[in-house]
């Protein structure tokens, strides 16, 4: 048996959540009751499944899922076929994947037209130095030594953050400094570091195309994010040394 959507919503109407804990569906509702094991795991399941449709971003008619729900658990006849059920599964994908592409872009426009915005502001600070690659850094300390070079590794402290002012990462923040090759970062850092000498303190602004660009990183790091960073040089290993 085939019916529409809409339809299934009205009959569903009249389903509650006790005819899903498996009481007749032409009982009048009553007050949930939740102190039995039974009802606090099925109110518990409904409770996160909810929390996850709610977060995938889709409208529930609670009925309409009541009833479908109940169908199941009951072995009554499905009211949807399998291709309409599928066919409004895959509608609902490609709008919620249509959605999602259209919330990035705008994140990533809006990030890219802040960045660039806060760097032009920033270059008509005097302490502030250019490359032409279009880092952007400020040196706090200078440091003494020789410069890092691409085939070395270096030993630094650091703490990165968004032009908003949040933190999202910190090593100083751990106690612990980070060691690696100085080909390891994204470019930003790998051009950066060679400008700096042991004891150094820099701070880097880096752009997104120097740092992590329209892919973005983790869940703080947005699409076309410009990058703040605080870095102290602590010691460069030679890789002839090694």
């Amino acid at each position: 048996m085939s019916i529409s959507i809409s339809r299934m919503s009205r009959i569903a109407g009249a389903a509650t959540l006790l005819a899903v804990m498996g009481c007749d569906s032409t009982a009048q509702e009553q007050p949930l009751n939740l102190e039995s094991t039974e009802a606090r795991l099925s109110y518990g399941i409904g409770l996160r499944m909810g929390q996850r449709m709610a977060a995938d971003g889709m409208a529930i008619d609670v009925n309409a899922y009541a009833a479908g729900l109940a169908d199941a658990v009951e072995g009554a006849e499905a009211r949807l076929t399998e291709e309409e059920i599928n066919t409004e599964m895959t509608a609902f994908q490609e709008r919620r994947q249509a959605e999602v592409e259209a919330e990035r872009v705008a994140v990533s426009q809006t990030n890219l037209d802040e960045g660039r915005a806060y760097m032009a502001e920033m270059s008509s600070n005097e302490e502030v130095q250019t490359t032409e690659s279009g880092l952007q850094y400020i040196v706090v300390a200078a440091g003494e030594g020789d410069s890092p070079v691409l085939a070395d590794s270096v030993e630094v402290h650091y703490e990165g953050r968004l032009i908003d002012g949040t933190v999202f990462d910190s090593s100083y923040e751990r106690g612990q400094t980070v060691t690696f090759g100085v080909t390891q970062v994204i470019p930003g850092w790998t051009e950066g570091l060679q400008l700096m000498k042991p004891g150094g303190k820099f701070k880097f602004i880096i752009p997104p195309e120097l740092g992590y660009g329209e892919g973005g990183a983790g869940q703080m790091i947005g699409p076309n994010a410009t990058l703040l960073f605080d870095v102290e040089l602590i010691s460069v290993t030679n890789a002839d040394s090694e």
